[in-house]
């Protein structure tokens, strides 16, 4: 007797259930718990790493993707509304910044900014001392993710929209911030709200710019203190810490997301 479409669907699930059983039953009896439970989570180590991973190196890693979002969000909207100008050379300009700081590794950026600029500009340096460089090394790479999604969220904005701001007397300019960015930034939230994730695990690079004490953040703390102690656990708090700042953003978005789903 042929089995129904809902019983092959039953059986499949229930050998899938089956595997993931077996696979943790498996690592439960093969793991070494006391020696992962020595590496990870050591007694002795943890309390002497608080509250430095709190207050230098979670706060720094917060302060840094702050300023990245906030620089690159504002450059992004700048790239956007170059895309969109009916002036040749602006969208020349934003396709060309756009299309090399999104095809460049971030790790490219950061070396560049602490070593070449003061190469090709002797005597310069870039204001804010390690905030600087990380809010404009990270920042550039964010904007222009950030400018093509602002872009897409404009072009979603129905354009019956812009025409009916001008038909009420108002300018190109002023119809363009007053009614259809903020439409624009509202279809746009959970992406934006990724790109901050995004943003906050690759402030992780900063680390190359051979920080000082103060100037921390978690990775290069966790690296440090890895070579301090020999010892995962550094490096395991410091994925918890990571975990603290991007776990809630994730819900945020989900949230929006399903938000938004239900307008629609």
């Amino acid at each position: 007797m042929a089995l129904t479409p809902r019983k092959r669907a039953r059986i499949s699930r229930g050998i899938q259930y089956a595997v993931l059983v077996l696979a943790a039953v498996a690592v439960a009896i093969l793991a070494d718990w006391a020696q992962l439970r020595d590496q990870f989570v050591n007694s002795e180590i943890v309390p002497e790493l608080f509250p430095r991973i709190i207050t230098v190196a979670l706060k720094n890693t917060i302060i840094y993707t702050a300023g990245a979002f906030v620089f690159g969000l504002l450059l992004g909207l700048v790239l956007a509304l170059m895309r969109l100008s009916p002036v040749a050379p602006y969208r020349w300009i934003a396709t060309v910044f756009i299309e090399f700081f999104r095809g460049v590794p971030a790790l490219i950026v950061f070396v560049a900014f602490q070593y070449g600029i003061p190469i090709a500009f002797p005597g310069y340096v870039i204001p804010g001392g390690t905030f600087g460089t990380v809010t404009v090394a990270l920042g550039l790479v964010g904007a222009a993710y950030m400018a093509e999604t602002i872009r897409a969220g404009i072009q979603a904005v129905p354009k019956g929209q812009l025409e009916a701001a001008r038909s009420l007397g108002m300018s190109q300019t002023r119809a363009m911030i007053s009614v259809v960015l903020p439409q624009a930034f509202r279809i746009i939230l959970p992406p934006l709200t990724n790109e901050l994730i995004l943003l906050t695990k690759d402030s992780s690079l900063v680390y190359i710019l051979g920080l000082g004490l103060a100037d921390q953040e978690l990775t290069s703390f966790g690296r440090q203190s890895l070579s301090e102690y020999v010892n995962l656990t550094p490096l395991f708090l410091a994925a918890m810490c990571y975990l603290l700042i991007t776990v809630p953003l994730s819900i945020i978005v989900r949230r929006m997301e399903a938000r938004a789903e239900r307008a629609r």
